[in-house]
């Protein structure tokens, strides 16, 4: 930090007293852990669900506002530096790193339900309606919560040249600097919280997918050691660096999803999937501002709302700090525009196809059918059920189990880079003693994690992990409307 009194790092000691504390908290007093976690999750959404429409809608508005603003031509870094990672490169790592195996989990079992379950009474078939909310839950609004964090951190790391740390963002406009630690810790605590449920949720789905291609009955034993392997795959690519690893393995990941969706385009009704994505892209952007306030008719619910968008955005909110981080992290040499226009439209509208591809096949195939009995309904196997019904099922199967341990790698090995930047004195490149470290925490508390629900069974433990990061999105969505502020103020004096 700037202060002279932060030079010693409390960051990694706190964090990992708090961590088990709460571990055994956790251990000991379960079913109450999770009874309080599941009753402040839903206090949360029930009074703060529409806060959070409204500070969704206001990210994206104020993003394009900086964005075409005189201020979005400034540059991080030198004026005459060039971009410190391709187009191509960039893309593929903040795509990786903001999404992931997520697209996989729900590439097939969210428009289907959708379609079942129309969230609203629309003059639209329900087949664009599904996808037009499907678009609206994973499009320009969990974009703006990440690329808000990135942007006030890519400005505070390469033209303000602090540290990266999030505190930094606001450090001389805070009287009380013992609040600056707390700001940290609870971003380490929620993005080891994130990684912890991501990678339980990941492994658990691939232990689904072999389990319904080879006919299996795998049990704990396979996640443990699939989660085992991730993270020493990922462990290694943070070791390696930005360039060396996590670069290359992003990379991968986008040729293979890529080559997925490529396949299953060609192989399915290409017209159909065409229309459907223009069509609910179009009335996607024509409906996005009732859509974003809930107003009348495009109103779900609150049940609805509470179950699926409030959720959402408070999971898009809780991962925007540690995503928003690593975004800043590879984006030197850009404009804020780039930037900002990069990260709200490219992988937008990369998400929209991908789900127009899966939904509409799935459409299409339960209309094959004559009927719906839950094919999807699973969402760790859905993807699986779905692939079955293509030429060179198992390969496809194979390669996707293969791109979805590929993404959770990704979102490993970018975090432990973050988590080590954090407690390394906020450096660009991390001691690797604190990317291996990290490393060996987010497999210890995972594993103990997958254990716990195992002994546990009547209580799903990653739910609960999940529903902990609606509770810590909180004070990230009034930090950021604080952050935005500063980042404001900090530009226009400048000027």
């Amino acid at each position: 930090m700037t202060s002279k009194a932060r030079t010693k790092n409390p960051l990694l000691p706190f964090s990992i007293g708090i961590l088990l504390l709460l571990s055994l908290v956790a251990f000991f007093a379960t079913e109450s852990s999770y009874i309080i976690i599941s009753n402040w999750s839903l206090w949360v959404r029930t009074y703060f669900g529409y806060f959070y429409l409204y500070l969704g809608l206001a990210c994206v508005f104020f993003l394009l506002i900086i964005a075409f603003s005189p201020i979005g031509k400034i540059k991080l870094g030198k004026e005459d530096a060039k971009p410190e990672y391709s187009l191509w490169s960039w893309i593929a790592m903040l795509y990786s790193a903001g999404m992931g195996a997520g697209i996989l989990l729900r590439a097939v079992q969210e428009p289907i339900y959708m379609q079942q379950n129309p969230p609203y009474t629309s003059n639209l078939a329900p087949e664009i309606l599904a996808l037009e909310f499907t678009f609206y839950q994973w499009g320009f609004t969990a974009w703006a919560f990440y690329g808000l964090f990135a942007m006030v951190i890519a400005y505070a790391l390469f033209v303000r040249k602090k540290k990266t740390l999030i505190s930094e963002t606001v450090y001389n406009t805070l009287p009380n600097k013992k609040l600056l630690y707390g700001i940290d810790i609870l971003t380490i605590l929620t993005t080891i919280f994130g990684l912890i449920a991501a990678v339980g949720l990941g492994t658990t789905q691939i232990k689904g997918g072999i389990n319904h291609v080879f006919k299996g009955n795998f049990d704990l034993s396979l996640t443990i050691g699939l989660t085992t392997i991730i993270v020493i795959v990922a462990a290694y690519s943070a070791w390696m660096g930005v360039n060396k690893g996590i670069k290359i393995i992003s990379k991968l990941n986008i040729i293979t999803a890529l080559s997925i969706l490529v396949f299953t385009f060609v192989f399915s009704d290409v017209p159909l999937i065409l229309s459907n994505f223009f069509s609910a892209t179009y009335h996607y952007i024509l409906d996005f501002i009732p859509m974003s306030l809930a107003l009348g008719n495009y109103n779900p619910g609150m049940n609805f709302l509470s179950d699926w968008t409030f959720y959402y955005w408070a999971f898009w909110l809780a991962w925007a700090p540690f995503t928003g981080i690593f975004i800043a992290r590879i984006s030197k040499g850009r404009t804020l525009r780039q930037l900002l226009l990069g990260v709200l439209i490219i992988p937008s509208l990369g998400t929209f196809f991908w789900f127009a591809v899966f939904g509409s096949s799935a459409f299409e195939l339960i209309e094959t059918w004559g009927g719906y009995n839950n094919e999807f309904g699973n969402v760790f196997s859905s993807i699986f059920v779905f692939l079955e019904n293509y030429p060179f099922a198992f390969m496809l199967n194979m390669v996707t189990l293969f791109l979805l341990a590929s993404f959770l790698v990704t979102s490993v090995d970018s975090a432990v880079f973050v988590l080590s930047m954090f407690t390394d004195s906020g450096k660009k490149n991390p001691s690797k003693k604190h990317r291996l470290l990290w490393s060996a925490i987010i497999l210890i508390a995972t594993i103990a994690l997958l254990v716990l629900g195992n002994v546990k069974p009547e209580i799903d433990v990653l739910t609960a992990v999940q529903k902990l990061l609606i509770i810590t999105s909180l004070p990230f969505a009034f930090f950021s409307i604080f952050m935005a502020w500063v980042f404001l103020k900090e530009v226009l004096k400048k000027k």
